[in-house]
Parts: C-alpha cells; structure tokens; sequence
C-alpha cells in the first residue's frame, strides 16, 4: 500500500511561476554559481527533456565564438525535430560559464565533475531544481526537471491559449498530450467556475 505521503508527492511537476525563476536567478547571481545560472536559463528556454538537455556539447550552441539564436535538434525519446530559442540573457550566463570553465567546442555544456568525459547526471540536475525551490520557500518535493521543461511552455499558454504554438514548443507529436502536460482542460474549467457567481 502506498502511503499518503509518498502519493502526494509523485505525478506531475509543478512548472515554477515567473517571480519564482526572477528569485531563483537572483539568488544564483548573489552567489555566484555560474554553472546552475546558466543550466537554470538554457533549460527554460530549451523547454527539452533532461534526456535531451544534459547531453547538449559547446558545438550544440556556439560556433566560432557566436552563440546562436535557435538551436534545432531531434529528441532521443520521440525522434521529433524541436527548435529552441536561445534568449539573450541565456546568451551571456552560457558565455560567461563556458569562459570561465574554460570549455571547448567538444565538451558538454555542463561536464560532471565527479566522472570523465560526462554531463552532469540526471540525479544531480534533479537535486539541483530541488535545491533552487527549498532555497526560495518552496516545497522541494513538487518540483522536479519537467518543471523546468514546463515552466516556459505554462507561461506562453498563459499568455497566447495558443495550444497549437506550445505543442510545436515541446514537440509532441499530438495536441491532446499537450493538453495533458499542460493540465489545461482543469485549469480552464476551474476559472470558469470560480468567475461563475451563483
């Protein structure tokens, strides 16, 4: 049997809310961690799952010193095509991180320090966006790395209820997984319940 607790904490990530990631960069600015700012920024961007995101080399995002734009690649879990912007302020934290670790065009954006010639693990960048909730007040629990492929995709639906734009975002091949991942058919039915006075 399965308890209460553990049931509370499993399912579906909450995306973080933008004066949430504003905290979250603040904070890593204060503290100078070049590496989570710019892994915090790429993966709101991105929107890619850790799976695709981790893997990512300097040759991925910049040739001859010029970081692109966009970026295309092929998700490893689905084989779809997605294409991500690369803001600029992205831009500057990948840039600053790349020169002071002193990367080259082969290696990952974000190396493991603990083994060879390998990103980051999917477990420590999952402690990592566990670390950045707690450390602003937030319940470590609900969040997790989709939060960070969620987090960009939640707010440009709130903004456009373009369905269809977000869809492209994340690459899924079918709208109703969108509507899924989002949680949209719950959320709108709840603002029109609470906008409905009996």
């Amino acid at each position: 049997m399965v308890s209460s607790n553990k049931k509370n904490h499993s399912g579906v990530k909450k995306p973080f809310r933008l004066e949430e990631i504003w905290r979250i960069r603040t904070r890593l600015e204060i503290e100078n961690s070049l590496m989570q700012l710019a892994l915090l920024n790429l993966a709101i961007d991105s929107k890619l799952r850790a799976s695709d995101l981790l893997p990512l080399r300097v040759c991925d995002i910049l040739s001859q010193e010029r970081m692109f734009a966009r970026v295309k690649l092929i998700q490893q879990e689905t084989d779809v095509k997605v294409q991500f912007e690369v803001t600029a302020r992205t831009q500057q934290s990948l840039m600053k991180w790349i020169f002071v670790a002193d990367l080259k065009t082969s290696d990952y954006l974000f190396p493991s320090l603990r083994r060879n010639e390998q990103p980051i693990s999917y477990s420590y960048y999952r402690s990592l966006v566990r670390s950045w909730a707690s450390n602003i007040g937030l319940d470590p629990n609900l969040y997790g790395t989709h939060s960070m492929r969620r987090t960009k995709a939640t707010l440009v639906y709130a903004k456009t209820k373009d369905i269809r734009a977000v869809q492209l975002l994340l690459g899924h091949t079918r709208v109703d997984n969108t509507i899924r991942y989002l949680g949209v058919e719950l959320e709108n039915v709840l603002i029109l319940s609470e906008s409905t006075d009996c």
